[in-house]
């Protein structure tokens, strides 16, 4: 079997076709672990580390950060056996950029391609490799006609970056004009002098949240070189602001200068639209020109609901839950469904699919855009379990963690435009969806109570719907409903339920 063993990009969930790389956990001659996050990479929903298949020595990386590459790419190889001694390895090739040296049929022996996760069966594409084998890039599922996929521009092929971390360097050979030049592998480091048992002081794995990494390497900060302060020696962002103010020339300063470089002498900044807001915009914009929308608003007197908080927060039981508003408009959501289920709804064509369950989905802000998880079957929580869920998904966003799987399958969602002390707005649909509910501020108001005008706690609501499935009634009915329960949620719990 074969010691050096390249990995893929792997499938990363709903069918997704290409991730960015964000950041390399690791680099040429770090010895990793086994389930090891090696490599951040960046979909259209999600940032995700991904973890090393094997244990072993990296050999090589083919891709540098900020490189979008396709599903089943080769990204990096592993010598999985470093104590059996150094291998030959290519020298930087020379000569045109991103020339790589012709692979051997002995070279391209001692690789070992590994497959996807939840590959099925490897696709074969292009012709017979040096030495009379086939080239194999990963695929998904078993192929029963050719394969077609859309040019990339510098891309190694198959069998030249499957060469590039075993083959020992020749002479690069003239590639034809109309053939784009692969792109440069980093070429392996040295082996490990004697009597380091194959082991380097990098081997152990750094414990740092995706936003802690990116403040990392925009202040020019070494994680591996700090020492953590959070839990289980976690690194923070406190840990990484202090090690860039002791630096010798301040992280801060090189920001200024790289924000202001970034625009050009028109003033004018090219922001490059990819990842989670290019799948925003093109859900948005579908959204908003299949499905006929309509708005609705309703302004309610929410104080007796801010009261039972209060004595929701008291209560010995909740004294360590994380409590708000929120909770509150979650649960009269799930209620006012029961109530009317064509609001939780799908248009599919011929038919409307009316869900039993709820994927109740929750808009939140982060660093990389828009995202909206959603709690799977939200309606069967009770309301102590609905908080830990909803803290849970808003702590998991804020730490750049949502999984690809958390922001599938939602049914119906809600926006909380009030914590930016706006009072409501008109939120469009996500697709596959029938309705959202926009959450406004809660701001102290005049307001006529028990016929006299007093300061009360007041929020506006915002429900869009999909006014081909809902009609005015219903969403009206839906709405009231939502707002009868916010303004006396105990004596709406007690006639509902």
């Amino acid at each position: 079997m074969s010691r050096i063993k390249e990995f893929n990009l792997p499938d990363l969930g709903e069918g997704l076709t290409e991730g960015e790389i964000l950041s390399w956990l690791v680099k040429v001659g770090d010895v990793v672990e086994l389930n090891q996050p090696i490599v951040e990479v960046e979909t259209a929903k999600a940032a995700v580390e991904i973890p090393a298949k094997w244990a072993g020595r990296v050999q090589a990386i083919f891709h540098p950060e900020g490189t979008t590459v396709e599903v089943g790419t080769p990204i990096i190889a592993i010598d999985t056996d470093p104590d059996a001694g150094p291998i030959e390895t290519p020298e930087a090739p020379s000569g045109a950029a991103g020339d790589l040296p012709t692979p051997s049929a002995a070279s391209l022996a001692a690789v070992e391609v590994a497959p996807a996760e939840g590959m099925v069966e490897p696709g074969l594409i292009g012709g017979p490799a040096p030495g009379g084998r086939t080239a194999v890039l990963v695929g998904y599922g078993p192929r029963t006609t050719a394969a077609k996929r859309r040019p990339r521009k510098g891309v190694v092929p198959a069998q030249t970056a499957t060469a590039a971390a075993a083959a020992p360097a020749q002479p690069a050979p003239t590639q034809p004009a109309a053939t784009a030049a692969p792109a440069t592998p980093v070429v392996p480091a040295p082996a490990a002098p004697a009597g380091s048992n194959g082991h380097t002081a990098t081997a152990g794995m750094v414990l740092a949240k995706p936003p802690v990494r990116k403040l990392a390497k925009d202040l020019g900060v070494d994680l591996r070189t700090l020492t953590g302060s959070g839990p289980l020696g976690s690194i923070t962002r406190e840990d990484v602001q202090r090690a860039a103010t002791a630096a010798t020339e301040p992280a801060p300063a090189t920001a200024t200068v790289t924000a202001a470089a970034s625009f050009g002498a028109d003033r004018e900044q090219r922001v490059p639209v990819k990842g989670v807001r290019k799948l925003t915009a093109e859900n948005m914009s579908r959204s908003a020109f299949t499905a006929p929308h309509v708005t609705e608003f309703l302004t309610v007197d929410v104080t007796r609901a801010m009261k039972a908080l209060d004595r929701l927060r008291k209560r010995r039981e909740w004294r360590d839950v994380r409590i708000s508003p929120l909770l509150l408009v979650a649960k009269a959501v799930l209620l006012a469904v029961k109530r009317h289920p064509m609001i939780n709804s799908t248009w599919a064509g011929d038919e409307i699919v009316v869900k039993e369950y709820v994927n109740l989905g929750i808009a939140a802000a982060t660093e990389r855009g828009l995202i909206v998880p959603n709690i799977k079957d939200a309606g069967r929580l009770s309301l102590r379990e609905l908080a830990d869920a909803l803290t849970d998904l808003v702590q998991t966003a804020k730490a750049g963690r949502t999984s690809p799987a958390d922001m599938s399958g939602g049914t119906l969602t809600i926006t909380n435009v009030g914590v930016f002390g706006v009072d409501t707005g008109t939120p469009i649909l996500p697709p596959g969806e029938s309705a959202i509910l926009a959450f406004g501020a809660i701001r102290e108001m005049p307001w006529v109570h028990k016929g006299k005008v007093r300061p009360r706690q007041v929020t506006t609501l915002g429900l869009s719907f999909d006014h081909r499935i809902i009609d005015g009634e219903l969403g009206s009915k839906f709405l009231r409903d939502v707002g009868d329960f916010l303004a006396d949620p105990e004596a709406a719990l007690l006639a509902w339920t």
